[in-house]
């Protein structure tokens, strides 16, 4: 659907790295790594997400951090794009209704990486989850999007991943 959409299958990366969660960030040379892509193709699409004000760019040191501008007029719907396109709203729906204390919903895998698949890997983590309700709920929700989903409770020790949802703490 997006890839028709957006030819670029390297700004169709970046839109997803940096619109499924607001919170999202990156440099030049870990986004290139990540999506294992020369610096060029990446600082080009970056630049021009840029100028076009859907991301921001911040001074760190030697390093330029990006992360997406949440002010842009566009932010809400294409985050909305980017989230039904993953089939990320439904999961993430789902699963906060009933699944027990959720602290985290996070992608890994393949779209993790930007890339589109027909497997949804997704990583809950929480106190006192109801993990029967969540395979259960994978299989229910895979159905509706036509992909299937993996449901893990650890976050993997190395690998791209993407925070979909993050419990805010309170002081």
């Amino acid at each position: 659907m997006l890839g028709a959409l957006i030819t670029s299958k390297t700004r169709l990366k970046l839109l997803i790295k940096f619109f499924v969660s607001a919170g999202n960030t990156g440099y030049l040379r870990g986004i290139a790594e990540e999506f294992d892509e020369s610096t060029n193709a990446i600082r080009k699409e970056l630049n021009q997400l840029t100028e076009a004000g859907f991301l921001e760019r911040k001074q760190e040191q030697k390093k330029v951090l990006y992360r997406a501008n949440i002010d842009h007029p566009l932010f809400n719907p294409v985050q909305r794009l980017v989230h039904s396109f993953l089939g990320v709203d439904k999961v993430v729906d789902q699963v906060m209704e009933r699944a027990g204390d959720v602290q985290e919903v996070m992608l890994v895998g393949a779209y993790a990486k930007g890339q589109e698949s027909d497997e949804v890997e997704v990583v809950v983590s929480g106190e006192n989850l109801d993990k029967d309700y969540l395979q259960h709920l994978s299989e229910k929700t895979g159905k509706l999007i036509n992909k299937e989903i993996r449901i893990h409770f650890e976050k993997p020790s190395s690998g791209a991943y993407i925070v979909v949802y993050q419990k805010e703490f309170s002081n």
